[in-house]
């Protein structure tokens, strides 16, 4: 399903319906090496897939200081996270988001959603409903609703590390 985020609409399914997730990947031609974002309500909703214990007071001390909000931190993943979701690295993408839609439906469905921009390879990520069902087609479902007044995708940092990925 597409609904909006901070800054433009997402793709997300179920993490750990490895099926709901291989249709993600080919629905958005993309390599399940490079890894998922999942989003979620709350910072409990992402413990079952990330190995905090790897972090010190003062690395979670930042990533907390930044939640709920646009940016996504790298944390190092708990071996049971599936690689469907890691791709190829021991680390996984992770926010809790800021947007209202977004902590509801996370919240409704009680854990969290994966997150990719939507939008078909080669294309600009999708900033509205219409957006969605022009690339997707007419019948793909969308949660209704605005994207936030964020202009660029959510940043993403290292959490180890701070190091940056992508600017925010």
């Amino acid at each position: 399903m597409a609904y909006p985020t901070e800054a433009v609409f997402g793709l997300g399914c179920d993490p750990d319906d490895r099926l709901a997730v291989d249709r993600l990947l080919q629905l958005k031609q993309r390599s399940w090496e490079k890894g998922l974002i999942l989003i979620a309500a709350d910072y409990e909703q992402l413990r079952p897939y990330v190995d905090d214990q790897q972090l010190t007071p003062e690395q979670k001390e930042r990533v907390f200081a930044c939640w709920p909000g646009p940016v996504t931190w790298v944390m190092p993943a708990r071996p049971t996270t599936p690689k469907w979701l890691t791709g190829r690295f021991d680390s996984l993408a992770v926010r809790v988001s800021d947007h209202l839609l977004v902590r509801e439906l996370c919240l409704s469905f009680g854990k969290p959603i994966v997150s990719t921009s939507a939008n078909l390879s080669g294309l600009e990520p999708c900033k509205t409903e219409q957006c969605v069902h022009q690339q997707f087609g007419p019948s793909f479902p969308v949660l209704s609703g605005l994207v936030g007044g964020r202009q660029k995708p959510s940043e993403i940092r290292d959490a180890l590390t701070g190091k940056l990925f992508r600017q925010g």
